[in-house]
């Protein structure tokens, strides 16, 4: 139990969230049903799952909104930050954050997907 194998995220609009992640991303979709699309990340599957359809996954608990705030981010350390921010703006990605330093050796930028998950690129630095 040490290695994820996939992350389930909830997203109202799917057709815009599987579009989002095949462009900023580039990976491949490799499965895609009404109500979800399954992205490849190397070794962890990303799965957009419409809301409707998340309870059957988490029942009895409950799928919070998207105005309910994050609640956590994923991250993807990268060589050279500051080259994917320039190429996540080419693709129409809108920083919220970075690049920036931070005082633990990363250099880091952050964004949202159209459901509102947070997503973090960083690198170390010296």
């Amino acid at each position: 139990m040490k290695s994820i194998s996939a992350i389930s995220l909830f997203v109202e609009d799917l057709p815009a969230a599987k579009a989002f992640y095949l462009d900023v991303f580039d990976v491949k979709l490799v499965y895609e049903d009404a109500v979800s699309a399954v992205m490849q990340f190397e070794n962890v599957l990303i799965n957009l799952l419409h809301v409707d359809s998340a309870p059957v996954i988490i029942a009895p608990a409950v799928v919070a909104p998207r105005d309910a705030g994050s609640r956590f981010q994923i991250s993807i350390w990268v060589p050279d930050v500051d080259a994917v921010c320039a190429q996540l703006q080419q693709r129409g990605v809108q920083l919220l954050q970075g690049p920036v330093d931070r005082a633990w050796g990363m250099r880091t930028a952050n964004f949202v997907d159209p459901a509102g998950h947070s997503w973090e690129v960083g690198q170390q630095i010296s």
